[in-house]
């Protein structure tokens, strides 16, 4: 199972990508098309045509890593809707689960939460997005 952490940054592509594609591949989209180097230890999602499959890359100091995952039934959807000539959106771990879970996020709302160093009462400003 993936469980990434807090600190990691996600990426999801917005545009998809051919699923044939491995790590040579996927580290050359980063790349190219998403602007971001593939080896940073960051997390890239990727989406195919009928968004029925995802592929996650990510580099983890010793080699590359995909997960990879197909739906039997339904489809993946993006978490929000991309600005014109946006090329991927920034995820955090919470909301890569609820994805890869099936879960809308565009439909899902997210609570008020404490975030850890503030003062006591100050809330997530994510919260009210």
């Amino acid at each position: 199972m993936l469980s990434p952490t807090a600190h990691v940054q996600i990426y999801i592509a917005v545009d998809a990508v051919d699923m044939r594609k491995g790590f040579d591949g996927l580290a050359a989209v980063v790349r190219q098309q998403l602007r971001r180097e593939p080896m940073s230890g960051e997390l890239f999602v990727f989406l195919n045509r009928h968004r029925d499959r995802v592929k996650i890359l990510y580099w983890d100091r010793s080699g590359w890593v995909i997960f990879y995952k197909r739906l039997e039934r339904g489809s993946f959807k993006l978490p929000a809707r991309p600005e014109p000539g946006q090329r991927a959106l920034q995820l955090d771990a919470a909301e890569l689960a609820l994805l890869l879970e099936g879960i809308d996020l565009a439909d899902a709302k997210r609570r008020p939460r404490w975030v850890p160093g503030s003062r006591r009462g100050a809330l997530d400003p994510r919260a009210n997005a």
